[in-house]
């Protein structure tokens, strides 16, 4: 059996609990009414309002409605909508090509945004991306929450693609929840919780990249926060979609 080479990760202080009222708050979101009737209309939401905040923590922040309404062309936008979009397709991929699979987002993601000849490359921390692939492949052993949190840091710390590489991450992040069945239908926006808690985002992030297991410890804290209100936005896109019906 392979053995969880992330599994002391659970070890450091708070992590654990943080991690369970993260679950805690997804599983009670998911009961909720909207879904048995109206969960394509709560998980459409939930893309479009992820795409929109995983484009605003590249720094291009648009009003939503003018997003929704088809107004906003700004390349980095479109291109975070184009990976949303794309998600559902990429999900058997993911965990048997990883390298193959962050290519096409990057694709998606930075079409308009960098010179066609660097999309899908890599700029930079091949090894490290080679290694992350080699962790994402094949694992059964990493809780999907885990895995998903190392699986954002490694890449928004590397940054390996020119451009909104940041979208990439995330993506990528959000694949593996998907993936790995700890949000099988798409509807966790982590990524509003991402910005709605930007400055600890932003700060852990950087906490992450100095390798220390205070660094590590804060990043995953943070992950969890950010998870639980993406679970809180669940209730509340499905509160409104029950309400327009």
């Amino acid at each position: 059996m392979r053995v969880d080479p992330l599994a002391p990760l659970l070890d450091l202080a708070d992590v654990a609990p943080a991690f369970a009222e993260a679950r805690d708050t997804v599983d009670a979101a998911m009961r909720h009414r909207a879904l048995r009737r109206h969960g394509g209309q709560v998980a459409a939401e939930s893309s479009l309002r992820a795409a929109v905040a995983s484009a605003a923590l590249e720094g291009n922040i648009y009003d939503l409605e003018e997003v929704r309404g088809g107004t906003v062309t700004d390349p980095v936008v479109q291109g975070s909508l184009r990976v949303a979009g794309a998600l559902g397709g990429l999900v058997d991929l993911w965990p048997r090509a990883p390298r193959q699979v962050l290519a096409k987002l990057h694709v998606l993601a930075a079409r308009g945004v960098v010179h066609d000849h660097d999309l899908g490359r890599l700029t930079s921390g091949a090894e490290r991306v080679d290694a992350l692939a080699g962790l994402v492949a094949g694992n059964e052993e990493t809780p999907p929450l885990l895995l998903a949190a190392i699986v954002h840091a490694e890449l928004i710390t590397l940054r390996p693609f020119a451009g909104p590489a940041g979208v990439v991450a995330r993506a990528a992040a959000r694949l593996t929840l998907i993936g790995r069945g700890f949000d099988p239908r798409g509807l966790v926006g982590v990524e509003v919780g991402h910005l709605e808690r930007e400055p600890e985002y932003q700060g852990s992030a950087g906490a992450y990249a100095t390798g220390t297991p205070d660094g590590v410890r804060s990043w995953l804290r943070h992950y969890a926060s950010a998870i639980t209100v993406g679970g809180e936005q669940i209730t509340v896109i499905g509160d409104s979609v029950l309400a327009s019906v």
